[in-house]
C-alpha cells in the first residue's frame, strides 16, 4: 500500500433557497471538507448540515472563510486591512465550530477562499494577521493552503501546522499561482483529466503549468471544487484513479 492522500473539497456553498453542488454525495467521496462560513456562501442551516454529513461520514470538517461577498462569491478582491482580515476569519471559524460542536464534531482545520485564499499567497502583513488570528483560537489548528506561499511563511513563524494544496480541477501558472478562472484551461471538469493530474502530483509531486515549465508542490492534500459542472463525477474518477494505485484516501487533519 502506498502513502496516504487527503482529498478536499469546497463544500457547504448553498445560501437559503439557493443550491450548489451535491454535497450528500461529495462527503461521500472527500476525507476533508473546507465549509463555508456564511461570508462568500452558506448560511447557518447549511452550515448545520454539513457539519452532521461530516459526522456521519468521518470527514475532517475545515473551516473556509472568505471575504464578506456573497454577491461576488468572495471571488473578488477586497482591500480589507490585516486586522479586519483576523477579526472577520475568527468571526467565521468561530461559527462554524459552534455548530460543529453541537453535530458532535468540531472544526479541524482552517483554508481561506477565493480571493481572501490568493491573497494570503502573496501579502505577508495579511498572512501573518490570518496565522495569528488561527493560533489565537487555537494553535492545534493547521492552515490548508498554496505552497512556498506567505501564509505558509506565517504558519510556521506562529509555531502551527502547514498542509501543501494541489488543485486537481484548476490550472497553474509557472510562479505556482492558479490560473485566472475564464481563461482557457483554468478549469478542469473532465474526470478523467482531472485523475491523471491527480495521479501525476502524487507520484511526482508537481504538475505542468499553461507555458509547460514544472510547478513543484509536493502537496499534503488535493482539492476538487464542489461547484465544478460535474463535481461528482470528477471526484468519482478521482477518487477511484487514486485506490487503484494503491493510495488510501485519509485526512490530513
Amino acid at each position: 500500500m502506498r502513502p496516504a492522500i487527503d482529498l478536499n473539497s469546497d463544500l457547504g456553498e448553498s445560501f437559503g433557497a439557493w443550491r450548489v453542488g451535491d454535497d450528500e454525495a461529495m462527503f461521500t467521496l472527500v476525507s476533508s471538507a473546507n465549509v463555508a462560513c456564511g461570508y462568500h456562501a452558506g448560511d447557518a442551516m447549511t452550515m448545520a448540515a454539513s457539519a452532521r454529513l461530516a459526522a456521519r461520514h468521518g470527514v475532517s470538517l475545515g473551516a473556509h472563510p472568505g471575504y464578506r461577498d456573497l454577491v461576488g462569491f468572495g471571488r473578488r478582491p477586497f482591500e480589507t486591512t490585516p486586522a479586519e482580515v483576523a477579526a472577520e476569519l475568527l468571526a467565521q471559524l468561530g461559527s462554524l465550530d459552534g455548530v460543529a460542536r453541537a453535530a458532535g464534531t468540531r472544526v479541524r482545520y482552517v483554508k481561506a477562499h477565493g480571493a481572501l485564499y490568493h491573497r494570503l499567497s502573496i501579502d505577508a502583513a495579511a498572512a501573518r494577521a490570518f496565522a495569528e488570528a488561527v493560533a489565537a483560537y487555537d494553535a492545534a489548528l493547521p492552515i490548508l493552503g498554496q505552497p512556498m506561499s506567505e501564509i505558509e511563511k506565517a504558519a510556521g513563524d506562529v509555531g502551527l501546522t502547514f498542509a501543501r494544496e494541489a488543485f486537481v480541477d484548476r490550472g497553474y501558472v509557472a510562479d505556482g499561482s492558479l490560473a485566472p478562472r475564464g481563461e482557457p484551461g483554468a478549469v478542469i471538469d473532465d474526470p478523467a483529466a482531472a485523475s491523471d493530474r491527480a495521479l501525476e502530483l502524487v507520484e511526482t509531486g508537481a504538475i505542468a503549468a499553461d507555458d509547460g515549465s514544472r510547478v513543484e508542490l509536493a502537496p499534503d492534500s488535493l482539492c476538487l471544487h464542489g461547484d465544478t459542472p460535474g463535481a461528482v463525477a470528477i471526484g468519482s474518477a478521482v477518487r477511484a484513479a487514486l485506490e487503484g494505485a494503491g493510495y488510501r484516501i485519509e485526512a490530513f487533519a
